[in-house]
């Protein structure tokens, strides 16, 4: 009777109970390796380099003089605040001719300086500290706090001696403490050259 009791023991039961009596312990069950969660988040991808914006924006909607005037001296940076240089460009154009703004701004200064008429204007919505603009020599129009439109005329070419051959203006821009190139405020359309015209030819019959 107590054999046959036995015998019907399920077969994990018995394997646990000849362990425990002999004193042995349970092997251990196998191990499954689990798989590591993926991550939660990937990473954030890497931004590409963004290049950084021109230091002057091309806004004039006109030249200071005239519609093309020649360049006779071109902008030439000095390699220090005090050294020599040339902090603006020159444009041929005959004394008495009228200096517009090239952009919307407002008069800074108006007056002499060393013994020359000089315009400075505060252009417009251009950034911090904003663009500055200046002519040179010239017989002001406007005085200090005026709004100036585009194109609006803020004097005439003065005849003062300069180092140009012939009259000149001087005309400089500066952001802060730093001289910049007044040609880049130009767009394309105004730097580019004169286009071509064609000119009356004399002794031909017309069709």
């Amino acid at each position: 009777m107590h054999v046959n009791r036995f015998l019907a023991l399920p077969l994990g039961l018995l394997l646990t109970a000849t362990a425990s009596a002999s004193g042995a312990a349970p092997a251990p069950s196998p191990s499954v390796p689990s798989a590591s969660p993926p991550s939660a988040t990937a990473p954030p991808p890497v931004p590409a380099p963004s290049r950084p914006p021109s230091p002057v924006p091309a806004i004039a909607r006109s030249w200071p003089v005239g519609i093309r005037p020649s360049v006779l001296r071109g902008w030439d940076p000095p390699a220090t605040p005090y050294a020599r240089g040339h902090r603006g460009v020159d444009l041929a154009a005959p004394a008495g001719a009228p200096v517009r703004a090239v952009a919307a701004g407002r008069v800074l200064f108006a007056g002499r300086v060393a013994g020359r008429g000089v315009v400075s204007l505060e252009l417009t919505g251009t950034g911090t500290p904003p663009l500055r603009t200046t002519y040179e020599p010239v017989a002001p129009s406007v005085t200090e706090g005026d709004e100036i439109t585009p194109a609006q005329p803020v004097g005439t070419l003065s005849p003062t001696a300069s180092h140009c051959p012939t009259a000149c203006l001087h005309w400089g821009l500066r952001r802060g403490e730093a001289y910049l190139n007044p040609l880049s405020l130009l767009p394309a359309g105004l730097s580019a050259r004169a286009p071509s015209r064609l000119l009356p030819v004399l002794g031909v019959p017309l069709p």
